[in-house]
């Protein structure tokens, strides 16, 4: 059983940002048409994370498949996570902080990693209910949460804050 617990992100601040600037030229290294995005909640003012980094990297289709060989030789496979024709996840537990990246295609289905970011940043309503959300499953199993964090992104993607970006 994997337990979730939540800190404030400015904790990781420095951190995240220089291992996000790093990732992100050794992105750009090898892919220069690549757009990298730092996203996840180290990448939102004053919300409470596992304190781990999430970037976006988004590709037009045609660069996809070059883009998932590409990052399958800087990261490991996200074993757990979802494989279409439009997203891979990627990880890397080795950098402090631990790395997720995840590779989708601009405009498909799973290209709402930055939107979410977006949202939250814009609206403090959304970014205070998210953390607590989080409160609600400090030191509970990880599945859980990760369930509920589910449906409260379902939510946030049916309001028209998400959808008119």
């Amino acid at each position: 059983m994997e337990q979730v617990n939540f800190f404030e992100n400015s904790l990781f601040k420095e951190k995240v940002e220089k291992t996000f600037l790093v990732q992100k030229k050794l992105i750009h290294e090898h892919m220069p048409e690549a757009d990298v995005q730092h996203v996840g909640s180290t990448a939102v003012p004053h919300s409470l994370t596992k304190g781990d980094l999430d970037i976006q990297v988004r590709v037009t289709p045609e660069l996809f498949l070059k883009a998932v060989q590409t990052l399958s030789k800087l990261y490991d496979l996200n074993e757990g996570s979802v494989k279409t024709d439009s997203f891979r996840a990627f990880k890397d537990d080795s950098t402090i902080p631990p790395l997720g990246v995840q590779l989708t295609i601009i405009d498909s289905e799973y290209d709402f990693f930055w939107k979410f970011r977006d949202v939250l940043i814009l609206n403090d309503i959304f970014r205070v209910e998210y953390d607590e959300l989080k409160i609600e499953f400090e030191g509970k199993e990880m599945d859980e949460y990760r369930v509920a964090k589910n449906e409260f992104f379902q939510k946030i993607m049916a309001t028209p804050e998400f959808n008119e970006l």
